[in-house]
């Protein structure tokens, strides 16, 4: 370790991670957590002394390596590195993280960029889910262009677009859409939906937790009690969704909701578990977009459905708003997108301090 390992630091999304091919970082896993853990300067609240920010958003890792699979380009591991314990998680997806593997798939030559094209489409597997995901990347001259006029709410400057569509997503960890097969469900004395369109979210509205849910992140991180009820009913909830002791797992998500103010369908606090996101996950947007095109589910009171089998949903969040387009037809969802960006930051060989 020594002598260092390649790397590419990438903005996806909202969040920042490392990108490693999977050949260039050790296939033990007891040795590669070692290492990142390492890597990021975990445990420690600032990450003083590795390359992470002091932040969950900023604690993240994209494994790549090319597929074997049949018409899939890559296959794309996302690991959770804890900021202030010395945890590794891959119990989910990262839709943030995804928006960089399209880009670094083909900066690495793993993905041969289209020809005579501005566009070239990248074919991923998430090896977290075992679900695939088709990402749009934007080229030119065989490279990445990054530059562009397109804005995401929660990222200061625009970038080209890279839009992400995802195939059959639904129970992506709990095995099916509705884990307990109810569309409410009374858990620790409080209404709750249960829900995984991607990601496991338990959706609790902010009255029932005596909040107006359009705090800043952080009033709600000093609410202690908030914070006790949330953890003690995802714990519940964990069992529940099939998801079993998630004491040490990054899920579900718990996601306050309540009315939106600026024209979304909904508005949003979401804990990852333990700290309020600034915005919203990829795929947590898409499974709170999804639970609110569905009939008597917790956010039926509350959200403005859009019109039309093609249903452009706005999740409000501190940030801004995410789009989420969700084909709906029947009461049936047959696909989900939305529209990400990323950016290379840096490339080059990132050191660890284990002997």
């Amino acid at each position: 370790m020594s002598n260092g390992i390649s790397a590419m630091w990438m903005r996806g999304g909202t969040s920042k991670g490392l990108y490693f091919l999977k050949d260039d970082i050790p296939s033990n896993k007891t040795e590669r957590d070692k290492f990142l853990l390492s890597v990021f300067g975990s445990p420690d609240k600032l990450q003083i002394n590795g390359v992470g920010g002091g932040n969950p958003l900023t604690s993240k890792v994209a494994i790549v390596s090319k597929s074997k699979k049949p018409n899939v380009d890559v296959e794309y591991l996302f690991l959770q590195i804890s900021v202030d314990e010395a945890l590794v998680s891959n119990t989910q997806n990262c839709g943030n993280i995804l928006a960089g593997v399209g880009p670094f798939s083909i900066e690495r030559g793993l993905v041969k960029p289209s020809e005579g094209q501005d566009e070239t489409k990248v074919k991923i597997f998430m090896e977290n889910t075992g679900q695939i995901a088709i990402a749009t990347v934007q080229t030119k001259n065989s490279s990445v262009v990054y530059n562009g006029s397109t804005l995401i709410d929660g990222v200061p400057r625009p970038s080209s677009p890279i839009p992400l569509e995802f195939l059959n997503i639904a129970g992506s960890l709990c095995g099916s859409l509705l884990p307990t097969g109810n569309r409410i469900d009374t858990v620790n004395g409080l209404d709750v939906t249960m829900i995984d369109n991607g990601m496991p979210c338990v959706i609790i509205k902010a009255s029932d937790l005596k909040i107006t849910g359009h705090e800043d992140t952080e009033i709600l991180e000093k609410n202690s009690e908030l914070r006790k009820t949330l953890e003690d009913l995802r714990l519940s909830c964990g069992h529940i969704m099939n998801l079993g002791d998630v004491t040490k797992k990054t899920v579900p998500k718990m996601t306050i909701i309540s009315k939106s103010k600026a024209g979304g369908i909904i508005n949003t606090r979401t804990f990852i578990p333990h700290r309020c996101h600034s915005s919203i996950g990829v795929f947590g947007a898409v499974s709170v977009a999804t639970a609110c095109l569905l009939d008597r589910t917790i956010t039926a009171e509350i959200s403005s459905v859009p019109k039309g089998d093609t249903k452009i949903c706005s999740v409000e969040h501190p940030s801004g708003q995410t789009q989420i387009v969700i084909d709906f037809k029947d009461k049936k969802i047959s696909s989900a997108a939305i529209l990400r960006t990323a950016r290379k930051l840096f490339d080059g060989i990132v050191f660890s301090d284990l002997n």
